[in-house]
Formats: C-alpha cells, structure tokens, sequence
C-alpha cells in the first residue's frame, strides 16, 4: 500500500469510557506498524518531573502499564507524548499532527467530563482551569528541582505541557512543533528559546510565557518563604518583611543592582526559587524593569559546579549555552557581550568539596568573577541571581569574599502551619495515607515536636517523610525523638532515618516493569553508593587538575566517564589490549586483502615496498596503543537533531563534490602505475565511486541545523594532530598497495604515497570538520547521546575507509576475499581508532559489573533511578536527586586512586 493509499491514523471518537480510549491508544500504536517501547520512549522525549527534574515522557514501564489497563483515563501530558510519537514513528506528515492532537484533547476533555476549550492564541488565557485539574499529576513533590533543557527534539514534545507556571497562570495547549498560536516554546530547551527570543529586536515572542509548563510541575510544592534575616520573622517584627516564592519575580524586578544572592539550608528550596525566578522572569508582565534604552534580559539557570578555576566568566557563560542548549558559538558570545543573559548560577557551595580543606577557593575564584563582571554599560556590576548553602557562605564571610553590591536573602524554614496545608494538600481526606496526617501531626505537637518540627522544616525532608509513609512507612517511627535531647542532634537522627528509608521507599513505590526482575532495595543501594563514591572520586581528581575534561564535576554522572569505576589501572590497561587486537586485526585484513604476502611468507626477499609496508602498520598500530591508553577519550560524533531533508541534501551535494575528486585520484593513480594494474575504465568507475562514497558520508555527517558552529582547519589540526597522522598513515598504506603492485620506481612510489598520506590527512581534517561530534561543543539531547553517537561515526568513517580499500583489494583479489576483507578492516578500524570513548566504557562496564559494583545493563538503570526520583537529567548528565543523598550515600569513606 502507497503512501496515498494509506488510511488515516485511527482516533478517539469512537472512545465511549476510558477503556475504549486506551483501546484506541493500542490502535493507534498497531497503525504506526508497532513501535517499540524503546522507540516510542526516544520519540517522547523528556517532561519535567513534579520536582522540575527531566524524566522520560514515555517510560518503557509507564506506557506497558497505561496500554494494559482500561479502566482509568490517562493524563493529558502522556496522551500527548504518546501520540506525537506514534505519528513521528511512521513519518506521519508534521503538519498534520497539531490537528491530531487535537482530537485527542478534545476526546480526552470531553471523557473527564469538560467542555474542550480552544487553542488561544497570542496573549489569550489558555485551558480553564477544570483541564489542569483533570491532568494533574498524581504525586505532586515538594523537592529541589533541576532546570535542566529539555530534548531539542522530540524530546519537548510532553515536557511543555505541565499544569503549572512558576506565576500560577494556565499554559497554552498547543501541540509540540507546531506553529499554531498557543504551541508555546514545545520541543526547545529554555536556553534555546530564550536566546532566539533575546535575539529578536521587535521583542519576546508571546509562546515564551508558555514556557513554564514543564518545569516546575504539580500543584502542591511545599511553600518556600524568604526575607533578609536568616529566620522567619515573629509578627509584629518591624523591618522583617517575609515574601513567599511566588513573589520572587517581583522582588527582584525591585533590586536596583538586579543582583541577587539567596542563601538556605540543605533543602530549603534554593533551587526550586531558582527556578521559580526563571519562570518568572520569562514572563513579560514580570520581567524586572530598568531604562527603557536596557535589553530585555533571558534568565538561564547554570549549574556553578561546572565551572572550571581560572575561566573567565563571560566565557564559560557563553560556553554553557553552547554545549547544554545548542547555540552557535558566536551567537552565545554575541548574547553575553551584549548582556541579554541573565545568569542564575545555583549550586555556589558545590564547587569545593565538603568537608572543605581551608577556604572554599574555588567558590571564592568564581565570585571574584563575578564582581568583575560588568553590565553594558562597563560602569556597573552586571546582573547576576547566585545561590549558596548557609553554611558555606559563612565561610566565604570569613575569608572576606562576598558577592558585591548584591541583596541578600535568606530562605525560612518551613512553619508547622505550612508543614500541615502542604500535607493536607498532598493527601486529601480520600487519600490512602489521609490518616498519617494525624500521625505526622501529633509528633509536631508531642513532646519532641520541636526537633522533629526542625527535621521537617525543609522541602527536602518533608519529600523524604511523605515518600517513606506512601511506601508504607509508619510516622511514629519515622519521626520518633528523644523529647529530652538537644533539638538539632534529634533532628540529625531523624533526618539519617528519613534518609534510610528513602531508596527502599523509592524502590517500592517505581517498580521495575520491564526486563525482567524488580530492582531489590538492597541493590539500589549499593548501585547508589559506587556511584556516590565514584563522584567523590572525580571532585579529588577535578580539585588536582588545572583543565578538567567537560562534566568531571562532584555532582555530575557522564556515561562516558564513568569507566574508572571498574578500575583506573586495570580498564586502561584492558583497553589498550583490545585496541592492539583490534589494531593488529584491521592491518592483517588489509596484509591479506593486498595480496603482500606470497609463498615464500611475509618478509622473504624483504624489499624497500615491503618494508615501507610493514613501517606504515607499525606506525598505525603504535598510534592506536597511544590512543588507547589516552587518560579521558572523548566521546562525540555527528551532529544531532538535523532534519532528514537537511541531511539528504548534504549527501547529495557532498556526492557531486566527491565524484570528481574521485576521478582526478584515479586518474593520478593511473599515471603513477603506468597503466600495468588497471586502465583508464576503472581508474574513472573506482575513483568516482570512491569518491561519491566518501563525499556523500561527509555531506550527511556534516549537515548540520541553522548556525551550526564548525572547526577551522587551524583548530582541527592543533585538537587532534596524532589522529590526523593516524588518517594519513591510513592512506599511505592504501595508495601504497597500487603502486607496488605495479613494480613503480622510486619516485612515482615515493610520490604517491605522500600524495595519499596528504590527501587521507586531509579528508580526516574534513571530517573532524563535518562531525562535529569530535568538538566538546556538540548539542546533546540525553546524557548517552555522545557515547551513543561515537562508535556509530567510528564504525561508518570505518566504512568508508574500506570501500577505498575494497576499490584497491580488487586489483589483486577476488571480489568475495576483498569484500570480506574490507568489512573486517573498516570494522576493527573504526573501533579501534574512531571509537576509544566507547570502547574504553564498556570495558569499565564489563569490569564494574564483574565485579558486582555496578549492574550490567546500566543504562537501564539510571534511566529507571530517574523514575524512581532518586537521579535526575540535568542536560547531558545525570546528577543525584539532592546532594544531601549524595553525600549520605557516599558516608565517611575515604575513596582513594583507583
């Protein structure tokens, strides 16, 4: 059946309950040809947790459970996700699936028992109310939160559409990658979309006020209070103003200096009020005034723990919004220069590790920093919103290092009044764990009730208490204190308790519904611990490096860096072996398929070709062993997120440029030979093959979206020369073979190798160039992205390398042996030399795994630890839920050089 015979996509009218609109979920599914979990989970991209961490829209376990029952309607967010996947799985005509998604909404209100509202347009109020309460989420949290970007993609495509703003006005409803009024910012990281906004001269677009929907999430979060003083202030107590954390856009709209330090507790809510500023600020009618002659500012929430000692600011802030949002460099370093970014820099206190050895020298570094950071006009400190733990910043106090001209504030805690609405909130009376509200009040008003008042005052540990009592915990235990003890030693138990119980909680509460086996609590945690004390590992190595390699932080989970795990020693050195063997495998294919050796074996009547031969793979292999023992391999290769059109047209058009370089090649390599080993017939079909083959690789890798960044030459050289050389010995080594074959002199040889060695060193230029991958500045959709892409591009520049090979074993062989012969070659040589980060990983994978440190199938499970909420995705890393889980996981053991 043609596309044109093709029935339409199967809709809800047809639904009469809930059930028949799970049924016509199914069929939906089974009319895009039966995409798999795996894919339709890819396709869904990322929402934003109720906490504000970016999950999976469609996880594998979630979408088999909401396919599988009938008898509840599922909520809008998945509906949405799952449809816009099903359509993008079958190539459904973008232009077609806003209306689709429509009919579904529609449906969907009309079985909740709503009237299906309208789309709005710019500037009209978006769903009634009625619709947000239908679909809002069922576990509402009150925990920090991550603002990291969304999936560029697909990845938008569920995550835009949470029932919440930070300013409590409904979002929009328009469906992911539309242009239609109400279609908001879907499928763009806030970066991304803010900076195309400060961009723009005739203002913000209107979608930006829809920008919130995803980051925040849910209803109830456990209110957040501030004010100058370090505690909540008794009424009556002049001078003593306490805002709460819907305010915080307008407060700071107030500061003169637009620069703002917020200092807290562990957990009291620095990064959900960060966040909550962000979402704020990207809303006009709450942007902070100024001149009118000032730029509108775009709030981007930076994690400060990325940032490196002795990096100026202005360009580490312009690299961030390269490497997590996918802004061109000029256009990142165009937008800080002109100041249209504001920075919110969270985490102050995460830069050094704890317990800090004297000063906090890199949190003092990075406000020194910051205090020379002007605004446009150079005669003003530039605007800048900074969070720190309180007890940090006592220490910077000390050292006499201070964000200058800056207003501070200070988070409350939580009061008992606060403690009981949000509970009240969370579990209403028809709620299973109702009746624990009582329990969790009488410890508040027992005789401990002011310790276990001060263990809950935070929205941290108020997160842990409800998960451990919906899991089945019991309160009176949870929250039992020696009313005789001192009140901050009784609340330390408690919290060690609360902490206890939250990874069995978790593990309870987001069973493992694919592959096989739930995770036990038991092996989550000690998971948990490796990884703890793995990035405790990497804080030590960080703090004794002067140019670290990107996401080797104290906070940060890189896939690809997470190989020393199994072993720093023992995975570099198995690395090094399996690349040899590799290595060794790639040159023998190649000695077999050039037909070098004869009867009399391989170095019998050893001549000057031989031997130049024999020195080529040698040289290869010693720079393969050189690689491979390199201390991080990094990993990257293509770009992402480019549209197919985009790609074919680069194909084509790098076809047409390889075809005639080809030819003039076969050509050259015709009058080097003399015409003894092919004539002039496959001098043209080879060498255009050859070079349509090569051509048509480098297009499609090098396509790139509007304002892709790329390498000069001059930075492609100096970032890899050993590589290149690798590239060019390569080509030697297949021009090489032609010209001995063909008995030529000393001159043509000597000629033609060099001539290939350049052209090879050339066409690795190239693609360095065209990947782009291979620079630290790719934009990544998923933390895996890189380390997914690396051997894929290895494998197919492997390729491409051996159809060159295969035109040249052709000459000497017959087509089955070069076939063969080419495809191991291409194969191991991609491997070896084009995929170090990935092989090196899944060696220190293997090796963790055998040693029961770490699970096999690992992916999988970070991926589940996101659903559980005990990691996160913030950009293209994985990070713990809260620090204080990190550090209570890691414990006091000291972890050394592995």
């Amino acid at each position: 059946m043609n596309g044109a015979e093709r029935p339409g996509p199967p809709g809800p009218a047809e639904a009469g309950g809930a059930e028949g609109f799970v049924r016509s979920l199914v069929l939906l599914r089974r009319w895009a040809g039966e995409p798999s979990l795996s894919r339709l989970r890819s396709l869904g991209g990322q929402t934003a947790a109720s906490d504000g961490t970016m999950v999976d829209a469609l996880p594998k376990s979630t979408t088999s459970h909401v396919l599988r029952q009938g008898g509840r309607l599922p909520r809008w967010e998945f509906v949405r996700a799952f449809v816009t996947a099903c359509l993008r799985s079958c190539e459904h005509p973008p232009e077609l699936i806003p209306g689709e998604l429509e009919r579904w909404r529609a449906a969907r209100a009309t079985l909740a028992g709503l009237a299906a509202p309208t789309l709005p347009g710019p500037g009209e109020a978006g769903p009634a109310r009625a619709e947000q309460e239908a679909t809002a989420p069922a576990r509402p949290e009150p925990g920090e939160a991550a603002l990291a970007p969304p999936s560029p993609g697909a990845g938008g495509a569920a995550g835009s559409e949470a029932p919440r703003t930070g300013t409590g006005e409904p979002p929009g409803s328009g469906p992911p990658g539309s242009g239609a009024p109400g279609s908001g910012a879907a499928g763009l990281g806030v970066g991304e979309r803010a900076a195309t906004v400060a961009v723009r001269a005739d203002g913000p677009d209107p979608a930006v006020e829809l920008l919130g929907k995803g980051l925040l999430g849910g209803y109830d979060i456990a209110p957040v209070s501030f004010g100058p003083v370090p505690h909540a202030a008794r009424p009556g107590t002049p001078g003593a103003a306490v805002e709460d954390l819907h305010t915080i856009g307008r407060f700071f709209g107030g500061l003169r200096s637009r620069r703002l330090l917020v200092v807290g507790e562990s957990g009291a809510g620095k990064t959900v009020l960060a966040i909550e500023l962000v979402l704020q600020l990207l809303d006009p009618a709450l942007t902070p005034g100024g001149a009118p002659e000032q730029p509108r500012m775009v709030p981007v929430r930076l994690n400060a723990a990325r940032w490196t000692p002795g990096r100026p600011f202005e360009r580490w802030l312009a690299e961030q919004l390269v490497q997590d949002f996918g802004l061109a460099t000029e256009d990142a370093l165009r937008l800080v220069r002109d100041r249209r970014v504001l920075p919110v820099v969270d985490g102050l206190d995460e830069l050094d590790p704890e317990p800090a050895a004297g000063a906090p020298r890199r949190a003092i570094g990075l406000l020194a920093e910051l205090n020379r950071y002007s605004d446009l006009s150079g005669r003003r400190q530039g605007a800048v919103v900074v969070t720190c733990r309180a007890d940090r910043h006592a220490e910077l106090r000390e050292a006499g290092a201070g964000l200058d001209n800056a207003t501070r504030i200070h988070l409350h805690d939580l009061t008992a009044g606060q403690i009981a609405a949000y509970l009240r909130a969370r579990w209403p009376d028809d709620h299973p764990c109702a009746d624990h509200r009582d329990g969790i009040q009488e410890a508040l008003d027992g005789p401990a009730g002011r310790t276990v008042h001060t263990a809950l005052a935070t929205p941290w540990r108020l997160l842990l208490t409800v998960t451990a009592v919906e899991s089945g915990g019991d309160p009176h235990e949870l929250l039992r204190a020696d009313p005789h003890a001192d009140p901050r030693d009784g609340a330390e138990r408690i919290a060690r308790r609360l902490l206890e119980a939250y990874v069995p909680a978790a593990t309870r509460l987001a069973p493992r519904a694919a592959h096989g086996t739930p995770y036990q609590p038991a092996q989550v945690r000690a998971w948990l611990v490796r990884l703890a004390a793995h990035l405790r590992w990497q804080a030590a190595r960080t703090a004794g490096a002067d140019r670290p390699p990107p996401g080797l932080t104290a906070i940060d989970l890189v896939p690809h860096l997470l190989w020393p795990i199994g072993g720093w020693h023992l995975v570099r050195v198995l690395h090094c072996l399996c690349s040899v063997l590799l290595a060794v495998v790639a040159m023998l294919a190649f000695w077999t398929g050039s037909a070098i050796d004869d009867l009399d074996g391989p170095l019998a009547g050893a001549g000057p070709e031989r031997l130049l031969t024999l020195a080529l793979m040698t040289s290869w292999v010693g720079i393969v062993t050189g690689l491979s023992l390199s201390r991080w391999p990094a990993a990257a290769g293509g770009r992402a997120n480019v549209p197919r059109r985009r790609r074919v047209t680069g194909a084509l058009l790098g076809a047409l440029a390889g075809a005639p370089a080809g030819v003039l090649g076969g050509l050259a390599g015709l009058v080097l030979t003399g015409g003894e080993i092919f004539g002039p017939a496959f001098a043209v079909g080879a060498g255009g093959t050859g070079g349509l083959t090569l051509g048509a690789v480098v297009g499609l890798t090098a396509a790139g979206r509007s304002g892709t960044e790329r390498m000069t030459v001059a930075e492609a050289i100096r970032a890899e020369p050993v590589t290149l050389t690798g590239f060019g010995l390569c080509g030697a080594l297949t021009g090489l073979a032609p010209l001995r074959l063909a008995d030529a002199g000393p001159l043509p040889l000597a000629a033609g190798v060099a001539g290939a060695f350049v052209l090879a060193f050339a066409l690795g230029v190239v693609f360095k160039i065209a990947a782009g991958g291979w620079s630290m500045d790719a934009e990544l959709a998923h933390p895996r992205e890189a380390l997914h892409r690396n051997p894929t591009t290895g494998v197919a520049f492997g390729l491409t390398g051996g159809v060159a090979a295969f035109l040249v074993f052709v000459m000497s062989q017959d087509v089955v042996e070069s076939l063969v012969c080419a495809l191991i070659g291409g194969v191991t040589f991609g491997l070896a030399f084009g995929a170090l980060a990935w092989t090196r990983t899944m060696i220190g994978l293997v090796v963790a795994a055998t040693r029961g440190l770490l699970p096999l199938r690992l992916w999988a499970f970070l991926d589940w630890a996101c659903e559980a909420r005990l990691l996160r995705v913030s950009g293209a890393t994985y990070q713990f839920r809260h620090r204080e889980l990190q550090d209570f996981l890691t414990g006091p053991e000291r972890v050394g050089d592995r």
